[in-house]
């Protein structure tokens, strides 16, 4: 598949179906590739954040990603206002009354799971919202249903977790809580199908799918790197190619943040208290070094504008 079609960029930019507008809560970096993705399918955005003074900072962090797309993959500057023109900032909820979809996708890379911030979000999105609209979440290591308990209507609550990379992944977990209506999951699988995702359902537990499997295969690169088995390129560059993976397991963790990495991983250790969970002491020295990843320009590998350049971490960092 060529990188225009993974973006599909040459998709005519108009509505599909009846999902007009969708809203965003919280719109950092996963946000944000949400945002972009869901406008070039044809449909509106509402994303709310905190302040006008963020709302701002957010725009420009999408015009350099939609022209970084534009220099790799050749949109013209008259699609990216277009895409542009389809998304709505505001710190109110009350902007979302006329989304059909909310998710909820707010900064996560605090300490726990930040369950009674979302329930907050939550309630606040149910009391400006239509009856039918479908209030997500961007559930990693939590369960929907626990946030679907504040709701007047809980069967309306599913979560959605969209696996980094978000642009070439092409599946989405779609996961149903204990009051989960089939119609809501519906509803969820025809806005994926809208995107060109695939649905993967999934049953309600903590690390969903992707995550319970990628917390280990992180853990295990880390000892053999502290055992000196390879190097982290070597490690990387074999995962990729036995494993048929987009990133290696250094690169994904640099490309997800290596803070929330660690909270992800503290977070299943908690829930299944089983080793395989526990955070690698690398993962521990380079989060305190501040070497969280790309979104900083260091983590495992060392970037620039995003993109990885010389060495990697040295060995007193690991060590």
């Amino acid at each position: 598949m060529s990188q225009l079609s993974e973006f599909s960029l040459g998709d005519k930019l108009k509505p599909k179906g009846v999902i007009q507008t969708v809203g965003i809560v919280g719109c950092g970096e996963v946000g944000q590739e949400l945002t972009i993705m869901i406008t070039n399918s044809g449909m509106d955005v509402v994303f709310i954040d905190v302040d006008e003074d963020r709302i701002k900072e957010i725009f420009q962090q999408l015009e350099v990603k939609l022209d970084d797309i534009i220099r790799h993959w050749g949109i013209t500057k008259s699609e990216k206002r277009l895409i542009l023109s389809r998304i709505t900032g505001s710190t109110e909820f009350s902007s979302l009354a006329k989304c059909e979809i909310v998710i909820e996708t707010i900064a996560s890379r605090k300490s726990g799971t930040m369950i009674e911030v979302r329930k907050t979000i939550f309630k606040q999105i149910e009391k400006e919202v239509s009856p039918d609209t479908l209030i997500s979440s961007n559930i990693s290591t939590i369960m929907i249903s626990d946030l679907a308990e504040v709701l007047k209507k809980p069967d309306r609550a599913i979560g959605m977790h969209f696996i980094e990379p978000i642009e070439k992944v092409q599946i989405v977990e779609v996961v149903r809580g204990r009051h989960s209506s089939e119609l809501s999951f519906e509803t969820a699988s025809r806005f994926c199908s809208m995107l060109n995702k695939k649905v993967i359902e999934v049953h309600e537990s903590p690390g969903n799918i992707s995550t319970r499997m990628i917390i280990p295969l992180i853990n295990e690169a880390c000892e053999l790197l502290m055992e000196g088995v390879a190097s982290i390129q070597d490690i990387d560059e074999t995962m990729r190619e036995a494993a048929g993976n987009n990133s290696g397991p250094f690169e994904l963790a640099d490309r997800v943040g290596l803070d929330k990495i660690l909270k992800y991983m503290d977070n299943l250790y908690a829930e299944y208290g089983d080793k395989k969970y526990k955070a690698s002491p690398i993962i521990k020295r380079l989060v305190r070094a501040n070497y969280l990843g790309r979104h900083v320009g260091k983590g495992f590998y060392n970037y620039q504008s995003g993109k990885p350049v010389g060495n990697t971490i040295t060995c007193s960092i690991i060590k």
